[in-house]
């Protein structure tokens, strides 16, 4: 049976998050033929509403508001049960990215609603979708099934892929003014301590350092490299501890949780808890001087030898491969 799914577009810095497009696929799933809904937050969203019908949704909702402009739960929260409430959907999906997981329970909560969090695959059996996500820090999945109520479900970015590009589509962006008020919090100013470039969240590519890299200025081979591939620079716990970078980059357990195409460990020696935030990625690719270390269980490739010796090795080579190509 079809249903009306309702999506979140996520926008930083102006720009959508590629994950919005991923909820679009994943909710095309849902919807068995029905109509998907995109929704947007803050002022100044009608752009952003045309490149979401272009990548599959059939009607976009401009929940129009101020105080929207930036994040914050209560205001968020507010504005989506206001076009929930106006849209009755079936289904709801929203990334599972910071903003995500802040908001999603509480909307659950005030929705009276079941929560399948940190969707990486859905298939279709008859009429019942089955969500598969993971358990136990990835060391497991288990499969999930909604018989009953709104299918409320957040996905993990970069597992689902996205529609194609069909700069042919059309449909309604409509604007919705929602009534936001008694905010408990209210953002007067962000401070940004991440380094500029590709967001670590839904990098395809990563290059991470460890405790291997020594220092601050360990970090500036693995930067290097990263430019050269259009990378994303994480670090594990170990390293953020040991104030070589700002714990923004930190990926494991505690940390972000990331699955790129493929991920570069440097001097990371393997500990469960930053394998948890990694170990989905589809190719690893480990360099360790210590040829035990648990990293290299995981890895599809291993490099046993010094990072400051291979990493540069891997920059000229990278850079030779890619003039010619």
């Amino acid at each position: 049976m079809s249903k009306k799914v309702l999506v979140l577009g996520e926008v930083r810095d102006g720009e959508l998050r590629n994950v919005s497009y991923e909820a679009i696929a994943a909710a095309k799933e849902i919807a068995a033929g029905g109509e998907i809904v995109a929704v947007l937050c803050g002022e100044g969203m009608s752009n952003h509403g045309q490149t979401l019908l272009h990548y599959g949704a059939d009607r976009v909702v401009l929940a129009e508001h101020a105080l929207l402009n930036e994040y914050s739960t209560d205001g968020y929260v507010q504005a989506l049960l206001q076009v929930i409430d106006q849209e009755k959907p079936e289904g709801l999906v929203l990334g599972h990215t910071a903003l995500g997981k802040d908001m999603s329970p509480r909307l659950a909560a005030r929705l009276e609603s079941g929560l399948i969090s940190d969707v990486t695959s859905l298939e279709k059996v008859g009429e019942e979708v089955i969500f598969t996500r993971p358990i136990y820090s990835g060391k497991a999945f288990e499969k999930k099934v909604i018989q009953d109520g709104l299918i409320f479900v957040t996905i993990r970015p970069n597992n689902i892929p996205p529609l194609e590009l069909d700069e042919s589509r059309s449909g309604d962006v409509s604007t919705l003014s929602v009534d936001v008020k008694d905010l408990r919090t209210i953002i007067k100013d962000v401070v940004r301590k991440a380094s500029t470039g590709v967001d670590l969240s839904e990098a395809k590519i990563i290059v991470a350092g460890g405790r291997g890299v020594k220092s601050t200025d360990g970090f500036k081979p693995l930067q290097e490299l990263a430019d050269v591939l259009g990378a994303a620079v994480g670090a594990s716990r170990g390293a953020c501890d040991a104030d070589y970078c700002d714990y923004s980059l930190q990926i494991g357990q505690t940390g972000k949780v990331v699955t790129p195409d493929l991920y570069i460990a440097c001097g990371i020696s393997g500990a469960i808890q930053h394998l948890a935030g990694m170990s989905n990625s589809k190719v690893i690719v480990a360099i360790n001087k210590d040829p035990e270390a648990s990293i290299f269980s995981v890895a599809d490739y291993g490099i046993v030898g010094d990072l400051f010796d291979v990493v540069p090795l891997l920059t000229e080579e990278f850079k030779n491969v890619l003039v010619k190509s």
